[in-house]
């Protein structure tokens, strides 16, 4: 029994070290495990920290981008004039240009008597008594304008019709020289000549309304289009139109002003003739 208590007694301290070693390697497991998982813990915080806002500027910021457009407007109204002299000059530029496309070197502009288009010279300028283009919309002016260019070149052909015709050998009265005064000629001429020429009339005015002018149906009615500069129906067989927007200015002021010297000039022939029946060369004594 002694040799059997010592002998247990004798194996107890190594029972209780292994046990006690047992418990240590357990704890520096669980110390280890927990180790672990504080680091998991902290990478996730972190990772979920980068999409979450760290600071009040910000936010701030994500609230001024979120104000309307119209609040922050004025500050760019104020900011521009303040950077350069450059910036205004685009804008009044671009203004300029809403108002139309560049014709022949020709910008709509509001602020000029009708919107900018030649034919105002010395000694009266823009004369507009009657008041036609006050207030005009720029559709309207270019109507106008239109019309007082097509009525100037069929004046000028008048002009030179009427004299022609009442002193010159012409195809509608063979090589004799008429001297019927050209108001009354019409009425005299056959139909066999009348029908070319009023034929031709139509289709050039056709072809001047499908260059010009807005098809009915697919715009208000009277409208020209509005890459169209009154007058110009490209026809142009000479090639006398200018390139340059200065020179084309100069030719256009020009026609204008023959124009309507001739619309009065054919005016004047026709009440001349009507009041004492005779011709114009022969009024002028030849």
């Amino acid at each position: 029994f002694t040799r059997r208590w010592s002998t247990r007694y004798n194996n107890t301290p190594s029972i209780l070290s292994g046990t006690f070693s047992q418990i240590s390697s357990h704890q520096n497991h669980l110390t280890k495990y927990s180790t672990m998982k504080l680091a998991i813990l902290s990478v996730t915080i972190s990772a979920a920290c980068a999409f979450a806002p760290s600071t009040p500027a910000f936010t701030g910021s994500a609230l001024r981008m979120s104000e309307p457009e119209t609040e922050t407007a004025p500050t760019a109204v104020v900011t521009a004039p303040a950077a350069s002299g450059e910036a205004v000059a685009a804008v009044a530029v671009e203004e300029v240009a809403a108002l139309g496309p560049t014709l022949n070197g020709w910008t709509p502009d509001a602020a000029l008597p009708c919107y900018g288009l030649p034919g105002a010279i010395a000694p009266l300028g823009f004369f507009d008594p009657l008041g036609f283009s006050k207030d005009a919309e720029l559709g309207a002016v270019k109507r106008l304008r239109e019309a007082e260019i097509m009525h100037g070149r069929v004046a000028m052909m008048a002009t030179l019709g009427y004299i022609i015709g009442e002193s010159t050998p012409t195809i509608t009265y063979g090589m004799d020289i008429h001297h019927t005064i050209a108001n009354n000629q019409i009425p005299e001429i056959p139909g066999t000549v009348l029908f070319p020429f009023f034929l031709a009339i139509n289709i050039s005015e056709a072809i001047r309304a499908s260059t010009g002018w807005v098809e009915p149906g697919l715009g208000p009615l009277f409208t020209l289009r509005e890459t169209y500069y009154p007058g110009d129906i490209r026809f142009d067989p000479l090639g006398l139109k200018p390139k340059g927007a200065v020179e084309f200015d100069n030719m256009q002021t020009k026609e204008l002003n023959n124009g309507r010297l001739a619309m009065i000039a054919a005016a004047g022939f026709c009440a001349q003739e009507q009041i004492n029946g005779q011709g114009i060369l022969e009024n002028l004594g030849f």
